[in-house]
């Protein structure tokens, strides 16, 4: 491995943004010299950093946040000053769309994907993601099109509910639906405070001492970005960019992404009832490309929870490739 003295730009990370579980995801990972990874979920590049400084490799970092693209700009051309070796490319883009912005680029050693929002969006009170600054009820990580705002100004009681019961899994649904189009008759909701409020206002804190709120938060970011389906789109096509070796790793933050994951997952590794061996159909089934490295979650450990509380709901899943992919068998050998 090259000497690391050069790259302390990459072992320093910014303080207001601490990458969840990296040392478990670059165990994962197993950056090697050459390498070719891709950081689906840029955000604060701190997974990025990591990889880089395993190994003088190259890194794919996506993004649809203008400002985190900017981070990986920079980031890339301090690289190509002072560790020309160790490469970052920034792309604009989603990880769901990742196999077209990058069909000309795999295969790949590995892909991984932090299913969240970064520590800058939550902290910048003008994104709007959180009600712990009050700020503008916007929740667009691409700084573009339909907005929170526009959500719970326009959507009727029954999408506001559907959204609120499904991305947020949140029972009082209806309860808090209806609270909001009372609200918004008598003037429209644009900021993060006035919507805590009246989600508070209507849903009890509980003994968790979660905020009422924070549920309906999640289900509105998730439905203005997509979120799920972004996912989905990345665990249908991500497998098919790994080389030989490669590994897909995905951390998540709550059950609904990481029912997704799992179920991705095993699907590829074959983990599906298998034909009944009477039956004419057996002799068909194929050993899968695909295996899991564990067949369980790996979760933060204790000191890192003490550190970083957002740590404490994080689970990381990863897939091995172990039979090069028919479509890019071959490239970049």
């Amino acid at each position: 491995m090259n000497a690391i003295a050069p790259l302390a730009l990459l072992t320093q990370h910014d303080p207001g943004h601490v990458p969840v579980m990296l040392p478990e995801v670059l165990d994962a990972m197993a950056p090697h010299e050459g390498g070719r990874y891709v950081d689906g979920t840029f955000g604060g590049g701190g997974y990025t950093r990591g990889i880089l400084s395993r190994a003088a490799c190259t890194v794919w970092g996506i993004d649809r946040d203008p400002t985190a693209i900017a981070r990986a700009e920079a980031l890339a051309a301090e690289l190509a000053t002072s560790a020309p070796s160790h490469k970052l490319v920034a792309v604009p883009g989603t990880f769901g769309a990742m196999a077209d912005l990058l069909a000309d680029e795999a295969p790949f050693d590995g892909i991984v994907l932090d299913i969240g929002v970064s520590s800058y969006q939550i902290d910048e009170a003008e994104r709007g993601f959180s009600f712990r600054h009050d700020g503008p009820l916007d929740m667009r990580m691409s700084q573009a099109g339909r907005s929170a705002a526009d959500l719970v100004n326009k959507a009727d009681a029954d999408e506001l509910a559907d959204i609120i019961y499904h991305y947020g899994e949140d029972r009082m649904s209806r309860r808090i639906a209806a609270a909001i189009i009372r609200a918004r008759v008598e003037e429209p909701i644009h900021t993060t405070a006035r919507l805590a409020d009246i989600v508070r206002s209507v849903v009890r804190p509980d003994k968790s001492g979660i905020h009422p709120a924070t549920r309906t938060f999640q289900a509105l970011r998730i439905a203005v970005n997509d979120e799920l389906g972004e996912l989905q789109r990345a665990l249908d096509t991500a497998p098919g960019l790994l080389a030989d070796g490669g590994k897909l790793v995905v951390v998540t933050f709550h059950s609904l992404e990481d029912r997704l994951v799992k179920r991705a997952l095993a699907q590829a590794a074959g983990r599906v009832s298998r034909p009944s061996r009477h039956e004419p159909m057996a002799e068909r089934f194929v050993k899968p490309d695909f295996i899991l490295p564990h067949t369980r979650p790996v979760l933060a450990s204790e000191d890192e929870i003490r550190r970083n509380p957002r740590s404490r709901s994080a689970k990381l899943r990863s897939l091995l490739r172990t039979v090069p992919s028919a479509s890019v068998r071959g490239s970049h050998s």
